[in-house]
């Protein structure tokens, strides 16, 4: 790690001024409702970053990782990840094979008790053996990399929950890294993907006041990012107040720009920044593209019914009807989720293949 550049040489490097620089800590630390006199801390600390990163990536699409490499360039995103010591990342390091596993080991041997490990993808715990890397499965390697980290950071709805890959008949048995990892500090930033700023907003947090600065929810979430609804924040939220909601894609609501509840928005029970800190620097997030949110920061968001249909009850004369409404499909999701855990042991014993159709008839 010695013959890294650090931060200061990258900026001079990529033109960014030492102004550019400073204006950005003071963005990180508005972004995490700190006090701006905290800023030359989180400058200092990101000058001087030498914390050895492992990233390792299980079930997932890649999709993360795209995210905060997809960046308009040159981002300062970007420089944070090479000053910060990324040693293993299989995705984008140029080593392979045996060269990569051997990066890992010597990264975990140099710096334990003191790296980071960055977790996307879940773990499939049922059938280890249906997502491996260089012959090692995602269980194995997460927890051999897990016992000499200073801490876990699962970045991403699958490695928070299990995400897509623990969606029903969930045939690999994926969880989330919580439910493996139980001895170490975990925070979750979920999303389908996050939002980059986000990701390193934690992370040099971490950097700049230590890993107990970093408010969590009742999900391992931080509070700076998943403390409001997106509802909270929409700037759609005054048509919810006054009842005006698009009917379809394309009538006069949707035109409009009305609120896209009864379009099956998420909004109301999703927590999530991305109505104010937004995607593409701050160009624009999925409501304000017109299309609802799918509450991909949320546990089972992939499970919890349709899509394009309404889950909570609006304000006003419908909340009642609502209630009874929320009542009753929680009632049926419930037992049809029971029948389908059901099915698929009675399969499981039977060496039967079970898919997602035969599921859905036999409920």
């Amino acid at each position: 790690m010695a013959d890294k550049p650090m931060l200061p040489e990258l900026m001079r490097a990529h033109g960014v001024s030492r102004r550019g620089f400073m204006k950005y800590c003071a963005s990180l630390t508005s972004a995490l409702a700190l006090p701006p006199a905290l800023a030359p801390k989180f400058a200092y600390a990101l000058e001087n970053a030498r914390t050895s990163v492992i990233w390792l990536s299980f079930q997932e699409c890649t999709g993360c990782t795209e995210a905060i490499t997809r960046s308009h360039a040159p981002t300062l995103e970007d420089l944070i990840f090479n000053a910060i010591s990324l040693d293993y990342h299989h995705t984008l390091q140029a080593a392979s094979g045996h060269a990569a596993e051997e990066a890992r080991e010597h990264a975990m041997k140099e710096q334990w008790g003191k790296y980071v490990v960055i977790v996307d993808g879940s773990i499939p715990v049922e059938r280890p053996e249906f997502s491996c890397v260089a012959g090692i499965s995602n269980l194995e390697m997460l927890k051999d990399t897990a016992k000499g980290a200073a801490a876990i950071i699962a970045v991403g709805t699958c490695a928070a929950y299990g995400g897509l890959p623990q969606a029903q008949p969930d045939p690999t048995g994926a969880v989330g890294v919580s439910e493996i990892i139980t001895d170490k500090p975990i925070i979750n930033i979920p999303g389908c993907p996050p939002i980059p700023i986000v990701m390193t907003s934690v992370i040099a947090q971490i950097l700049a006041l230590g890993l107990e600065s970093v408010e969590l929810d009742e999900l391992g979430r931080p509070k700076a990012f998943f403390g409001e609804t997106i509802h909270d924040r929409c700037y759609r939220r005054p048509f919810y107040d006054k009842g005006k909601f698009a009917e379809t894609f394309d009538d006069e609501g949707a035109r409009k720009g009305w609120c896209l509840y009864k379009l099956g928005c998420k909004g109301p029970t999703t927590k999530s920044v991305c109505a104010t800190v937004k995607w593409n620097d701050g160009v624009s997030f999925p409501i304000q593209a017109g299309h609802p949110c799918l509450g991909c920061t949320e546990p089972d968001f992939w499970d919890n019914g349709g899509f394009y249909k309404p889950l909570s009850a609006p304000a006003g004369d419908y909340r009642q009807a609502g209630y009874a409404a929320i009542a009753a499909g929680a009632a049926l999701g419930a037992a049809g989720g029971a029948l389908a855990r059901s099915t698929r042991s009675r399969a499981e014993k039977a060496h039967e293949v079970v898919d997602a159709h035969d599921l859905e008839r036999k409920s």
